[in-house]
C-alpha cells in the first residue's frame, strides 16, 4: 500500500508540474502576444510599409495559434500571405500557410497545399518545405500514395538544396519519414522490399513524383488558390 501511495504522488507531482509548466508557457505567450499587438500599432502609427506590418501579423498569428485561438490567428495570417506574395517574399508566405494549415479552420488544407507549391517552387528554408510535406503524411490515410509522394518530395529537396551536415540530418530524417510512410502504406520491412515498394510506386524519379505531388497539392487547394500560379511561373528564370 505504501509503494502504491508514493507512485500516486509522484503521479500528483507530476500532474501538478505539467499544469504548471502549461500555465506558464501560456502566459508567455499572452505576454508576447500583447508587445507584438504594441509594435503592430506603433508601425502603423508611423506608417510603416505593409511587409514590416505583415511580419509581425504573422508572428502574432503564430502566436495565436500556440494558444489554440487558431480563429483570430486566421484572418492575420491570411492578410499577411497576400502582402508577402505581393513583395514575392515566398518564403515568408509559404511560413504564414504552415502557420494557416495550423490554425485549424475551414481552409487550412488549402492553405497547406499551397505553401507546398511555393515550397517546390521556390528554394527557400529546406526544413520549413520538409515541415509542409509532413503534415501531408500526418493527413493522408495509411493506404494512400499521398503520403509516399510528399515525403519522397521532401527527401528529394533535402538531397538537392541541402549542403553539409545539414544535408546528413535532413536526408536521414526524411529517408526515415519515407521508411515509416512505406511501413503504414504496404508493411514494409526490409530493405529489399523498401526498394521493390519505391519501384512499384514510382518514387525514384522527379519528373514522374512531381507530377503527382501537383495532384496532391490540386486535391488540397481544389478551387480556392490565393494567387496566379501561371503569372509566379512566369517570372521564373529559363534554365
Amino acid at each position: 500500500m505504501k509503494h502504491f501511495d508514493i507512485t500516486r504522488t509522484q503521479l500528483q507531482d507530476t500532474a501538478a508540474d505539467s499544469i504548471t509548466n502549461h500555465a506558464a508557457e501560456e502566459a508567455a505567450l499572452e505576454s508576447h502576444l500583447l508587445a507584438l499587438e504594441e509594435q503592430y500599432a506603433t508601425l502603423q502609427r508611423i506608417g510603416a510599409n505593409r511587409q514590416q506590418l505583415a511580419e509581425l501579423q504573422l508572428q502574432q498569428a503564430r502566436t495565436l495559434v500556440g494558444l489554440d485561438r487558431g480563429e483570430q490567428a486566421w484572418p492575420l495570417g491570411r492578410d499577411a500571405f497576400d502582402a508577402f506574395i505581393e513583395v514575392e517574399e515566398f518564403e515568408s508566405a509559404a511560413d504564414c500557410c504552415d502557420v494557416l494549415f495550423r490554425a485549424e479552420q475551414e481552409h487550412s488544407l488549402s492553405a497547406l497545399g499551397q505553401g507546398i507549391w511555393l515550397a517546390v517552387t521556390y528554394p527557400m528554408d529546406i526544413e520549413l518545405s520538409i515541415e509542409l510535406l509532413s503534415h501531408v503524411v500526418d493527413e493522408t490515410p495509411d493506404d494512400a500514395d499521398g503520403a509516399a509522394v510528399a515525403a519522397t518530395t521532401a527527401l528529394f529537396l533535402a538531397d538537392v538544396r541541402a549542403d553539409g551536415v545539414q544535408r546528413d540530418n535532413l536526408t536521414f530524417f526524411a529517408t526515415q519519414i519515407l521508411a515509416d510512410v512505406a511501413r503504414r502504406h504496404s508493411g514494409v520491412e526490409s530493405q529489399q522490399a523498401f526498394d521493390l515498394w519505391r519501384d512499384r510506386l514510382e518514387l525514384r524519379e522527379p519528373e514522374k513524383f512531381l507530377v503527382r505531388l501537383r495532384n496532391v497539392v490540386d486535391v488540397l487547394v481544389q478551387d480556392e488558390w490565393w494567387f496566379d500560379r501561371d503569372s509566379l511561373q512566369g517570372k521564373l528564370p529559363v534554365n
